[in-house]
């Protein structure tokens, strides 16, 4: 066998392997469509520094969106988190913060996470670059992403799951208040299902 036809069938194996590897790749990948996000089986959850004690946690309990699956695998996000419905545990808490003071839900009663799921490697680890409107303000924030199962369920229903684990200063939003006793960096963890339509 000569060298060029040597180099002819490397080229043929490789593309063979190529191939393959993409069609592996498409083939776990999820289904495209537009897929809703499953409310019941979803969660907002944020922590931020009290005094220095210790974390205080809290939850959105009401949400809704969707996430877009393109045919090679890209997905969009559209989140929107109902401000009304935050709950950190405690009522008179919870009623401080609707307040002006923090999300101010009155004038402001949607937290808004949008944007390609723009999939960066970052130290071996995925990366999402999520928009995200708090206040009326919108800011590119970072997330650590992990892409969960995605297949049929029992049930048959095509889902997608996602957790994005990402840090942002609330006073990059405006909300400045008790700056020093409260901490200024909150850690939000997003876990996310959805379901295909």
């Amino acid at each position: 066998m000569s060298v060029k036809q040597v180099r002819k069938a490397i080229a043929k194996v490789f593309s063979i392997v190529f191939l393959s590897a993409a069609a592996t790749a498409q083939a776990n990948g999820p289904a495209p469509g537009n897929y809703a996000i499953d409310a019941s089986h979803t969660s907002v959850v944020f922590a931020v520094d009290h005094m220095g004690y210790s974390d205080v946690l809290g939850r959105f309990n009401e949400l809704e969106g969707s996430v877009q699956v393109g045919s090679s695998g890209e997905a969009t996000i559209n989140m929107v988190i109902k401000v009304g419905s935050i709950d950190s545990n405690h009522a008179k808490r919870d009623e401080h913060l609707r307040s002006p003071d923090f999300f101010n839900a009155r004038q402001f009663p949607e937290i808004k996470i949008t944007g390609p799921l723009s999939f960066k490697r970052l130290n071996g680890k995925s990366e999402l670059v999520a928009k995200v409107t708090l206040l009326g303000i919108t800011k590119n924030v970072h997330f650590e992403l992990e892409e969960g199962k995605q297949g049929k369920d029992p049930w048959g229903l095509e889902r997608v799951g996602y957790t994005a684990i990402g840090t942002l200063k609330r006073s990059d939003f405006g909300m400045n208040f008790m700056q020093g006793g409260i901490g200024d960096e909150v850690l939000l963890t997003v876990n996310l299902e959805a379901i295909k339509q």
